[in-house]
């Protein structure tokens, strides 16, 4: 007995005792709600048929009845299984770093290098309990030469320059942060983070469209993981890898001296603003007591490292993090601020 019967006066099809073996199939269905399988079944035998209708290769599938026609058919269904979870929050991190470590090791085979893409998985770092940095790779398999990769396929994460940093807002992912933040965990010669094309945030694409660099804290690299293409990683990889390997210690650092008297000049911004608001009659006077206690707790907080780097020439990874997330000045300014909404 046929298991598919039309009902021509109904325009209906019908179908009888049907079962169907297909791991990919029952693991869709084994993960929805009882009350949403039958609409599914239904929306999914409705674009079956519209996909065998459109699709180039729908004719060379349905003359070809042998393994590599039901193989081309399966690998399709997963290709595009994948691209649907890729874009779903929760796992597109973890399937990223998967896809990045593969390729990376890949091509090191074929080009007969004895680097090695290792995965961090849960395991912290250098600093207490902070799982940043997703990738270490050691170059030339040294263990103490290694360039760590961090992978943020997240629109919500921006470039973050030091100069348009507010230490006083809720602390947040950037770019900046991350390279440095992965650099003082992983303990790295060079940082790299990677982003998605189809998940960056304009601030990204507007630094660079490709490959960026920022003098002593990382390289950036946009790729297209959805076309396969990763030819950015490889040049990022390489550029990075040169330095790793060549890079020496000078007596003092011109790019770091140069972070840190930015962001001297950033609050010295900060103080002509408070004239600003003094000029233009501010709502309040609590709000002027605040920016000047910010203003007098940057410059103590900024005299402090640029003495530091002064002195020793340089500043450690875990300086050069904490300088850049001010989170010992953001608290201190907490204490003052409610002593100031209490006047």
């Amino acid at each position: 007995m046929a298991t598919i019967k039309l009902n021509q006066k109904l325009k209906r099809l019908e179908i009888q005792n049907f079962e169907l073996d297909n791991a990919i199939v029952f693991n869709y269905f084994d993960n929805l709600p009882t009350a949403e399988r039958d609409d599914k079944l239904v929306r999914a035998l409705y674009i079956g048929v519209l996909a065998l209708m459109e699709d180039r290769i729908s004719s060379f599938l349905s003359k070809t009845s042998n393994e590599l026609g039901t193989e081309l058919e399966s690998l399709k269904m997963i290709f595009e299984m994948k691209k649907e979870l890729f874009y779903k929050s929760t796992i597109k991190g973890s399937l990223a770093e998967d896809d990045i470590a593969e390729f990376l090791n890949e091509y090191f085979q074929s080009k007969r290098m004895p680097d090695r893409a290792l995965l961090t998985g849960n395991a912290a770092g250098a600093l207490a309990r902070n799982k940043t940095g997703d990738i270490i790779c050691e170059v030339n398999g040294n263990s103490d030469l290694k360039i760590v990769i961090e992978c943020k396929f997240d629109k919500s994460v921006k470039l973050g320059p030091i100069e348009g940093k507010d230490l006083f807002i809720r602390k947040t992912d950037t770019a900046w942060s991350q390279l440095i933040e992965a650099d003082a965990n992983r303990n790295s010669k060079v940082s790299l983070i990677v982003f998605d094309i189809s998940l960056v945030d304009n601030s990204i694409l507007k630094f660079c469209e490709n490959v960026g660099y920022i003098p002593e804290i990382g390289f950036i690299a946009i790729i297209d993981s959805q076309k396969g293409d990763y030819t950015n990683l490889i040049i990022a990889y390489m550029l990075a890898r040169d330095i790793a390997l060549n890079a020496r210690n000078v007596e003092l650092d011109k790019d770091v001296l140069s972070i840190i008297v930015t962001r001297i000049i950033k609050d010295i911004h900060e103080i002509k603003a408070i004239k600003t608001l003094v000029e233009r009659n501010i709502e309040t006077n609590r709000e002027i007591l605040k920016q000047i206690e910010k203003s007098m707790l940057l410059m103590d907080f900024n005299q402090k490292y640029l003495t530091q780097f002064l002195q020793t020439g340089t500043l450690t990874k875990k300086d050069l993090l904490d300088f850049y997330m001010g989170e010992a000045v953001k608290d201190e300014f907490k204490m003052i601020e409610k002593e100031i909404n209490d006047l």
